[in-house]
């Protein structure tokens, strides 16, 4: 864990979940506007998985994420402007414009380029931890999918060879009630479908209030000490909600109606916001200089991005391989 004040650590943590609510605000409507191309698949009300789990990870330590990578990847380092110039498809996106919504990330921050396939970062996951258990390095891989996820033999063939090699991986299961517009109820019998199942491969699981980004990071400071000191892998299964549909088209008709009420009451952002004013750890004053900044920087990335130029035709011949560089 850091040795941040706490003032200081906690107002880290606010950062990173308004910058990440804001980023995600401004894309939905830029794509509303028709503005931004392509598509997208929002993690807004998640926020608080992505900052505790990832806040107290070293820079060479990676990340994997899913569809729903925004703020992962925000919260892993990869930079605003870089991600926004992405989803406008320029040269300066942190994947030269050529990954979109659903394929962000920086290597440079030990962000591998987001997995659209449901579970494909499992495995891959699991690669890299083995690989750092064989160079004898104490680093170690976050890797997060959604519920639906658990249904995948890549979920079962991943738990399976972290146990048994005890690699420094911790499987991450942002388990927001429905796999694109189904409910988890109706595929798997188990109410916690990570959790539950991990025992099967004798792996230490967690049950988490994934709205709670204290909670979330304590639990990540336990896998990660564990992960470190060569005692395998942890699952832990935050139970938490998406604010809205599976992607842009989804009008998530199928969710009722008190359901959703009750989860936006337990808004993340709003509520650490009101917990650390009700701690008196900060002032309203401090918090408002704080959000403005934030917003200034979001529309600053919206600027640079839209007059940002696009690659040249001759780079979609590039980064179709490696080249043993």
């Amino acid at each position: 864990m850091s040795k941040l004040p706490e003032k200081e650590r906690m107002l880290g943590m606010y950062r990173q979940m308004y910058l990440i609510r804001k980023y995600e605000e401004r894309i939905y409507y830029l794509f509303l506007e028709g503005i931004m191309p392509g598509t997208i698949h929002q993690s807004t009300g998640q926020e608080a998985c992505a900052v505790g789990m990832l806040y107290d990870l070293r820079k060479d330590d990676y990340m994997a994420s899913t569809h729903r990578p925004a703020g992962h990847d925000l919260a892993k380092g990869v930079t605003l402007t870089s991600m926004m110039c992405e989803m406008f498809g320029k040269e300066d996106g942190c994947c030269r414009g050529k990954g979109g919504a659903m394929h962000t990330g920086d290597m440079e921050v030990g962000a591998l380029v987001a997995n659209a396939i449901v579970g494909g970062n499992m495995p891959i996951s699991a690669g890299v931890a083995l690989a750092f258990k064989m160079m004898k390095k104490d680093n170690v891989i976050v890797c997060f999918f959604g519920d639906g996820a658990t249904n995948e033999g890549a979920f079962h063939e991943s738990l399976n060879a972290a146990a048994i090699w005890k690699l420094p991986v911790i499987y991450v299961c942002e388990n927001n009630l429905y796999s694109a517009t189904t409910s988890i109820a109706l595929t798997c019998n188990k109410p916690n479908p990570a959790a539950d199942r991990a025992i099967a491969y004798d792996i230490p699981a967690e049950v988490v209030d994934g709205n709670d980004v204290l909670k979330v990071n304590e639990a990540a400071t336990r896998a990660i000490a564990r992960a470190r000191t060569g005692e395998g892998p942890t699952v832990i299964e935050l139970k938490t909600y998406r604010h809205g549909g599976h992607s842009r088209n989804d009008a998530c008709q199928y969710r009722p109606k008190e359901e959703e009420k009750a989860w936006f009451d337990r808004d993340p952002v709003k509520n650490f916001r009101s917990y650390l004013l009700s701690q008196k750890l900060v002032a309203e004053e401090e918090l408002q200089t704080i959000e403005k900044s934030i917003e200034s920087d979001v529309d600053q990335a919206v600027e640079y991005a839209q007059n940002a130029p696009f690659p040249q035709i001759e780079s979609a011949l590039t980064d179709v391989y490696w080249e043993g560089k």
